[in-house]
């Protein structure tokens, strides 16, 4: 269930694309590995996650971590 506190961008927002960028999805930061180009990150359970960035879009993001 999403809050009103959780951020995502505005409409039409791209992702950043340096390499090592952090972004926070669903309250999980999400790091760009740049030679794979996929964000990687953790669960709930501290188990290793990859996403794609159509997933991260998907989910919502911001570039801030949302309380």
């Amino acid at each position: 269930m999403r809050t009103a506190t959780e951020a995502q961008p505005t409409q039409g927002a791209a992702l950043p694309t340096a390499p090592c960028s952090v972004v926070w999805s669903k309250g999980h930061a999400y790091v760009l590995e740049g030679f794979r180009a996929r964000w990687v990150g953790v669960d709930d359970r501290g188990r290793p996650h990859a996403l794609s960035g159509a997933d991260l879009q998907r989910r919502g993001w911001s570039r801030t971590r949302s309380a």
